[in-house]
């Protein structure tokens, strides 16, 4: 099942409070590239009937039917990555022999959607 830490659920709420986005859901995606690597992407988004609904650390979270079998084991944080610069990142135990680095955030590498991640959490 897909899960976020308390961290990222802390960033996400203070972030859609900021924005007034809190009343919206947090809208994960995930997709295979051409290389074989998982990109990651989240942005604040209304719920559709096909959604996968969850209710992570107070977070409410949708994943449509598409992206389902690809965040799984899929595990949403928030980390300081370099001293001052905090991230969002996606983490797959499916891939815990991959190193970290090599992983692709959709959020790190700037490849989300509109009100999507940033260096400094969701906008």
């Amino acid at each position: 099942m897909f899960s976020i830490s308390a961290t990222a659920a802390q960033q996400i709420q203070d972030t859609a409070r900021s924005s007034g986005a809190h009343h919206m859901a947090l809208r994960v995606a995930a997709r295979v590239e051409a290389d074989g690597s998982i990109e990651y992407g989240m942005g604040f988004d209304e719920s559709a009937d096909e959604d996968l609904r969850l209710d992570l650390h107070g977070v409410a979270v949708v994943i449509g039917e598409a992206h389902q079998a690809l965040l799984e084991q899929t595990t949403l944080d928030y980390v300081e990555l370099e001293p001052g610069q905090f991230h969002f990142i996606f983490m797959d135990s499916q891939q815990a022999g991959v190193a970290q680095g090599d992983r692709k955030s959709g959020c790190a590498s700037g490849g989300c959607a509109t009100s999507a991640c940033g260096s400094g959490g969701c906008h």
